[in-house]
C-alpha cells in the first residue's frame, strides 16, 4: 500500500466539556476514496477542517507530504471579496493550473461565470463552490456535504466526475447512493473516536451493528465481572479476612471504567401526529397548466392521488417541482385545468427553507411558538423537554438560540415542528437535507408507519427508492410523466437518467423548437439498440452467476445462524457477515443486469 499524504494522528480536541475528538487518526493515500459518517455533532466537519489545516486540535499532529495539494468543500462558502463567479473559481488555481478546466466546469454545471456572489441560490453557491475545488484537480478533495442544495442531474453528473478524476477523496454526505457508489473505505466518528474499516459505505451499516453488538455484550460480560467481585467482596472468607487489595484494586479499575463508558447516541423517536382518515381520493387533477411570462412550467398534467400513496416529485433545479406541489395541494392557482381536492384533508408541511425561523428565537420556542413549556402534539400536550429529547436534543439545549444550531440540528427541528400537527397529507420539500443516516432510518420507518398520504420533493435517490411508490419527472418544455415505484424505478422505465433525458430535449427543442413529447407512450421511438457481443454473453452467464450467489447467501445465512458463532469465533463472524453483504449487493446488481438485458432482447427480437 502507498503511503499516506495525509496523516492525522492522535488528533484531540475539546470545546468546554466533553471531547469532541480523542485520539482521532485519518490517513489519506494517493487516490483513497474514504467516507467520513457520525452522527450531527460527532466531529465530522471538524476533523475534515483539521486535515485542510483550518482549525488546530489541542493535540495530536498533522502531517502533509511536501510538495502535495489539497483542496476543501465546505458546507458554507465564503463568496466575500469577489465581483463574479469566475473570479472566486479562478483564485483557486495553482500556478500551473489551467483556466480553461475552470470555464469548463462552469459551463457544464449551468453557470456563467459572471453571476453576483451577493445574489445566489443555495444551489448556484454550491455549484461554483465545486467548480473552484474540482478545477486544480488536487492529490487530495475534503468535500463536506458536496450534494447538498444540488439537484439529481447535478449529483448524477458530480458522480461521475468524481470517479473519473485521479485525486483522492474523503466524504462527507448524507446521501447513501453518492457514498456507496464511490466510497471503498469508511471511518466512523463515534463517541470521540475515529474507528476505520477497508469497507465502502456500502457494507458500513452491517459492520457498525456488529461492532455496537460486540460492544454491547462486553459490557454485559463487565457488569456481570463487577457483580461476582462484588460479592466476593461481601461474603468471601478471604473477602472478609484480609481484604485482598490486588484484587479489590482490580474491582475499584472495573468500576471506573463502567462510569466512564460513553454508551452509543440513541436515536430519535420520530412521530407524526395523524389526523382522521381522509376520503379514499386525496388529489385528482386534470389538464394543469402554469407559465411564468414565457416559460411554461407545467403543462397539462393530470394526476389522480389515492390515500396511502407516496408520490415523489424530482427534477432538476428550477424545472417546477415546488410550483407543481403548491398546485396539487390548492396553494397556488392553476392558469388552466381543474384541481378536486378529497374530504377531510389535514396537511402538514416541511418547507426546505428553514432560513424562515428566526435565529434569536430559542429551541424552547421555536417549538411551543413562545407559549409555556409545553408542545401541542395532535391535541395533546406534551412537555417541551420531553419532546425535544425525542429528536435527540439535550435538556440543556431548551434556551439556545437556533442561530448556534448545526445544519442537522435545524433538520430535526424542522421535523419536529411540522409533524406535531395532526395531519392526514405529509407535504416534505427536501426533508433529508443536513440529517444523519441513523435519524434518515427513523424517518423512513415513520413514513413507512404513516397511514396517510405522502407527497415528496427530494434529490436523495436511496430515500426516494425506499419511501415513495410513484415517481413524478418532467420530460421539458413543461410537460410531466408519472411512473410507477422508486426512482432506480423509474430509471429502469425511461432506460435513461436524468442527464440524459434532458440533454435529448435540449437538442430536440433546438432542432425543431418544440419538445418532443410529455410521456413515454407519447415519445418518438429511439433508435433500436442492438445485443452487443458483451450482452450476449451476459445473458447465457448471468442465470448461472445469480444461482450460485443464492446458493452462497444460504450457506453464509446458515452460517450466521450458529448463536455460538460470535462467542466462539468472531473472526469468521465478520468474515461471513462481509461476505453475506457482499454477497446480497452482487445479487441485486446481476438481477438488475440481466432483466434490463432480458427487456433489450426482447425488443431487439420483437422489432
Amino acid at each position: 500500500m502507498a503511503p499516506p499524504i495525509l496523516q492525522l494522528s492522535g488528533i484531540g480536541l475539546t470545546f468546554g466539556g466533553t471531547p469532541l475528538l480523542e485520539g482521532a487518526e485519518l490517513s489519506v493515500a494517493p487516490g483513497e476514496r474514504t467516507c467520513l459518517v457520525g452522527r450531527n455533532g460527532s466531529g465530522k466537519s471538524t476533523l475534515l477542517k483539521i486535515a485542510a489545516g483550518l482549525i488546530e486540535p489541542d493535540s495530536g499532529q498533522r502531517f502533509v507530504q511536501p510538495g502535495s495539494t489539497i483542496r476543501y468543500l465546505p458546507q458554507e462558502p465564503d463568496f466575500s471579496g469577489f465581483a463574479t463567479s469566475m473570479a472566486y473559481v479562478l483564485d483557486g488555481l495553482g500556478p500551473s493550473d489551467d483556466p480553461y478546466r475552470a470555464r469548463m466546469l462552469l459551463e457544464q454545471l449551468g453557470l456563467t461565470g459572471e453571476e453576483d456572489p451577493d445574489h445566489l441560490s443555495g444551489g448556484e453557491s454550491r455549484r461554483i463552490a465545486l467548480a473552484r475545488v474540482l478545477a486544480p484537480e488536487p492529490d487530495i478533495l475534503l468535500l463536506d456535504e458536496p450534494t447538498n442544495h444540488l439537484d439529481l442531474t447535478t449529483i448524477e453528473w458530480l458522480e461521475k466526475e468524481l470517479a473519473g478524476m485521479r485525486s483522492a477523496l474523503v466524504l462527507i454526505s448524507h446521501d447513501r447512493r453518492f457514498l456507496s457508489n464511490l466510497s471503498r473505505a469508511t471511518v466512523w466518528l463515534d463517541r470521540a473516536e475515529a474507528r476505520r474499516s477497508e469497507i465502502g459505505f456500502g457494507q458500513f451499516e452491517a459492520w457498525r451493528d456488529n461492532a455496537l453488538a460486540e460492544e454491547e455484550l462486553n459490557q454485559h460480560k463487565l457488569d456481570r465481572k463487577i457483580e461476582a467481585e462484588q460479592h466476593w467482596l461481601r461474603y468471601g472468607v478471604s473477602g472478609r479476612r484480609k481484604r485482598n487489595v490486588r484484587r479489590l484494586g482490580a474491582l475499584q479499575a472495573m468500576r471506573q471504567d463502567r462510569r466512564e463508558y460513553r454508551g452509543a447516541t440513541g436515536n430519535a423517536t420520530i412521530a407524526a401526529a395523524q389526523a382522521d382518515k381522509s376520503g379514499s381520493q386525496v388529489i385528482e387533477a386534470k389538464g394543469l397548466s402554469k407559465a411564468f411570462g414565457d416559460t411554461t412550467i407545467i403543462d397539462d398534467f393530470s394526476i389522480r392521488i389515492m390515500r396511502g400513496d407516496r408520490i415523489g416529485i424530482v427534477g432538476p433545479n428550477g424545472s417546477g417541482k415546488t410550483t407543481l406541489v403548491t398546485m396539487l395541494t390548492g396553494t397556488l392557482e392553476p392558469d388552466t385545468g381543474t384541481l378536486k381536492l378529497g374530504a377531510n384533508i389535514q396537511m402538514a408541511t416541511l418547507d426546505q427553507h428553514r432560513e424562515s425561523l428566526d435565529p434569536n428565537t430559542t429551541l424552547s420556542d421555536a417549538l411551543t411558538g413562545g407559549r409555556g413549556d409545553t408542545v401541542m402534539i395532535g391535541g395533546q400536550p406534551k412537555h417541551v423537554i420531553g419532546y425535544m429529547k425525542d429528536f435527540l436534543f439535550s435538556p440543556e439545549q431548551a434556551r439556545t438560540p437556533l442561530r448556534v444550531l448545526s445544519g442537522g440540528e435545524r433538520g430535526r427541528l424542522t421535523l419536529a415542528r411540522a409533524l406535531a400537527k395532526p395531519s392526514n397529507l405529509l407535504v416534505l420539500d427536501e426533508p433529508t437535507n443536513d440529517l444523519d443516516l441513523e435519524t434518515l432510518d427513523v424517518l423512513e420507518e415513520m413514513l413507512a408507519d404513516y397511514a396517510g398520504t405522502i407527497i415528496l420533493i427530494s434529490h436523495d435517490r436511496d430515500f426516494l427508492d425506499r419511501v415513495v411508490n410513484a415517481v413524478v419527472v418532467p420530460e421539458g418544455n413543461g410537460r410531466w410523466a408519472e411512473y410507477a415505484g422508486g426512482y432506480s424505478d423509474m430509471l429502469a422505465q425511461r432506460k435513461a437518467d436524468l442527464t440524459a433525458r434532458s440533454a435529448e430535449s435540449r437538442k430536440a427543442a433546438a432542432a425543431d423548437g418544440k419538445s418532443s413529447s410529455s410521456s413515454p407512450r407519447g415519445s418518438k421511438p429511439a433508435a433500436k439498440r442492438r445485443l452487443s457481443f458483451n450482452d450476449k454473453h451476459a445473458l447465457d452467464t448471468l442465470p448461472k452467476r445469480i444461482s450460485t450467489l443464492k446458493v452462497d447467501i444460504r450457506k453464509l445465512s446458515q452460517k450466521l445462524d450458529d448463536p455460538k458463532l460470535y462467542s466462539r469465533d468472531r473472526p469468521a463472524f465478520d468474515k461471513a457477515s462481509v461476505a453475506l453483504a457482499a454477497a446480497h449487493s452482487e445479487l441485486a446488481l446481476a438481477e438488475e443486469r440481466w432483466l434490463e438485458l432480458e427487456i433489450l432482447r426482447e425488443e431487439v427480437e420483437g422489432g
